[in-house]
């Protein structure tokens, strides 16, 4: 009998086949297998939309190295000594003999493998809405290669015409803009008050809005009641207040669920969030199991709390842990998660990092943020739009988030921001932040470290910040305020958002200071296009005794409502 470490993989998408890899790299002499349910190893599933989108037409690049070659068991077995058994599923871990039961899909016939060490990762399940109908041909999710070649069988196909999209969520984006770009009709129906919930809400209206531009309906606040058909086939969806949607395909992007199931009937650990539990060294409850990826939950850095983070990279690195761990006892250590993401949505990117300002109030933060607009490089390169919201711990300054959205570059923003979320930095450690300079590249100033800088002159008193939201609320309410806006003639005429704002020029405010109201305490707000004028001219009017001036955060360019023009 061999003396060589038994190792066991249960899932072959990301965090299985990388544990698995790292494993073998670090002791050539394991007997490595990995049982997966599907019949396709270490799919690059983050990829399905684009796919589905026409962004490529080669399916075996879902599949495939960097190099073209197709990961297949033979691909496996050859290129690693790692042994493949696909459309398998284990159906039971034997804690005490150290075995798993497995059986093959479609023959039925159950095997037993022997373990000396187990890694279970089985994923995640997509969450159905509790609504009738959801059985009707033509309803699909975007989580498997099945459910990927049968979203871009019908956009090859060009039959369907109007299709809806529940859940506005990252899969749920990507889809709209995947089916969109197929010349399909695409409604998003979200139940919540916006898309994209880990942006806060000026930001998501900003990508909501670009959505629209780009020929989507959105619909918010309004869940899907039951899911329409004729003859088994999918007509409609209907929402909560009645409205029905004729369409001829849904795609269910609501969320998923950790596939913890197996590990909870082996008698292993699960949390409150129904992902597995595993300690800093990703061991379960049972030392010679380990469990990654989507179906753990995991500690989030800056609350503390569990959550389920279901993310690809995140597998990734947890994979590789585990397969060090396996082959050197407990050296490494997974220390949990920021929860950083992006997103692209047509022409937009929609990043962020740590926690947005509504879920660091909800985690008992008190906070103090700043949005600002500004274009990503200088104009003489091709300057593109971005709009970030900084979000810090009022006492302390301390960093707990950084959200990002539009053209520009939002990827190197969020990037940034995850590190200096890493390091604990705070928002003036950020306004000295040495970051790569050139124009192709970045204004002088990069747009985070200015970001922290608006943010700290807000926290030390220099400037008093508004958001677009307060100035449209005051706007609303017909309050007594003073709105100027400090750009030029030709920019008012050119676009202008038609709230009652007065026009005053910053350089000519000086010689209008007699124009602007008389009482020294009265509320004024000043803003232009991304507010830089706008700030200048507080500071003016404040050295000139006016006391109640406030800066309309992020200027025209992150105002989310409807312009005049």
């Amino acid at each position: 009998m061999s003396n060589n470490k038994r190792v066991i993989v249960i899932g072959g998408s990301a965090a299985g086949p990388k544990a698995a890899a790292k494993t073998r790299r670090m002791d050539q002499h394991a007997d490595v297998t990995i049982i997966q349910k599907s019949p396709d190893l270490s799919m690059a599933s983050c990829g399905y939309p684009y796919y589905v989108g026409g962004v490529f037409d080669n399916r075996n690049q879902l599949i495939s190295t960097p190099t073209g070659i197709v990961r297949d068991p033979t691909f496996f077995m050859n290129a690693k000594g790692i042994t493949a058994i696909t459309e398998t599923e284990v159906v039971a871990i034997n804690r005490q003999e150290k075995t798993v039961s497995a059986r093959h899909i479609k023959t039925g016939e159950e095997t037993q493998h022997p373990y000396d060490k187990l890694v279970i990762a089985t994923g995640a399940t997509p969450l159905m809405p509790p609504v009738p109908g959801t059985d009707l041909e033509g309803i699909s999710t975007l989580q498997s290669m099945r459910d990927a070649d049968f979203l871009r069988k019908i956009r090859d196909e060009k039959e369907i015409k109007k299709a809806v999209v529940v859940g506005g969520g990252l899969i749920g984006v990507e889809t709209c803009e995947a089916l969109e770009l197929a010349g399909i009709e695409i409604t998003v129906v979200e139940m919540l008050p916006q898309v994209l919930m880990y942006l806060d809400w000026e930001l998501a209206k900003l990508v909501e809005n670009h959505m629209r531009a780009k020929g989507a309906h959105i619909i918010t606040e309004n869940p899907v009641s039951a899911f329409l058909g004729k003859n088994g086939k999918l007509t409609g969806v209907k929402l909560a207040n009645g409205t029905e949607l004729d369409c001829q395909l849904a795609v269910v992007a609501t969320g998923v669920r950790p596939n913890s199931a197996l590990a909870a009937e082996a008698g292993l650990a699960v949390g409150k969030t129904g992902g597995i539990t595993v300690d800093k060294y990703l061991q379960t409850s049972d030392p010679d199991i380990y469990a990654a990826g989507d179906c753990i939950e995991i500690s989030h850095l800056i609350t503390g709390e569990k959550v389920h983070a279901p993310y690809g990279d995140l597998a990734n690195i947890q994979g590789r842990i585990i397969g060090k761990n396996i082959t050197t006892g407990n050296t490494s250590v997974f220390p949990g998660t920021i929860q950083t993401g992006i997103c692209k949505v047509f022409d937009y990117a929609a990043g962020a990092t740590g926690l947005s300002e509504s879920n660091a109030k909800a985690a008992g933060f008190k906070t103090v943020s700043v949005v600002y607009a500004a274009p990503d490089k200088p104009g003489f390169m091709g300057a593109k739009l971005l709009v970030i919201k900084i979000v810090a711990e009022e006492d302390s300054g301390k960093l707990l988030g950084v959200q990002c959205v539009g053209p520009g570059d939002v990827s190197k923003r969020i990037a940034a921001a995850a590190m200096a979320l890493h390091g604990k930095l705070t928002a003036t450690d950020l306004t000295v932040a040495d970051l790569p300079y050139a124009p192709p590249f970045s204004p002088a100033m990069d747009n985070l470290i200015a970001a922290a800088h608006v943010l700290e002159n807000k926290m030390s008193g220099r400037m008093t910040g508004i958001s677009s939201r307060e100035v449209k609320t005051k706007v609303d309410a017909e309050d007594d305020v003073f709105i100027m806006d400090t750009r030029g003639p030709d920019e008012y005429e050119a676009m202008r958002l038609g709230i009652g704002e007065v026009l005053i020029p910053l350089g000519a405010l000086r010689k209008r200071l007699n124009e602007l109201p008389k009482e020294k305490d009265k509320e004024i707000i000043c803003f232009c296009k991304i507010s830089l004028r706008g700030y200048e001219a507080a500071c003016l009017l404040q050295a000139h005794g006016w006391t109640n001036v406030k800066v309309m955060e992020g200027g025209i360019m992150a105002w989310p409502f409807a312009r005049e023009k």
